[in-house]
């Protein structure tokens, strides 16, 4: 007969360890929102333009051929996850990726997708 306690999968102690490891309650929410943001398709081909150049909002409506609201409603739940950022020149208001951080999700994700 197999005694069950012989015959453990877990270390008790090694796994304390890692879930003290885990990041903050809170800055797992701040990731979940941003998961969540990514699935929407017209907020990842507004990253993916980005990542190209800085672009105005009516360039991405042109790009995207889609509502100027919807693009708007997009780039404010970006910019609220501090995804991408703002700076207006002249009367116009040009987006562009927030840093290297976010460029570099967006190709991995990229490259992971396009594995064989």
């Amino acid at each position: 007969m197999i005694n069950l306690n012989e015959h453990i999968c877990a270390d008790e102690v090694s796994m304390s360890k890692r879930v003290a490891e885990l990041p903050s309650d809170e800055v797992l929410l701040r990731i979940c929102n941003i998961f969540n943001a990514l699935q929407s398709e017209t907020r990842l081909k507004i990253l993916f333009l980005l990542s190209g150049s800085d672009l105005c909002v009516r360039e991405l409506e042109l790009a995207l051929k889609v509502s100027q609201s919807a693009i708007s409603h997009s780039l404010r739940i970006l910019r609220q996850l501090d995804l991408v950022r703002v700076r207006k020149e002249g009367r116009f208001a040009v987006y562009y990726i927030a840093d290297e951080h976010v460029q570099q999700l967006i190709n991995t994700c990229n490259e992971h997708v396009m594995e064989e």
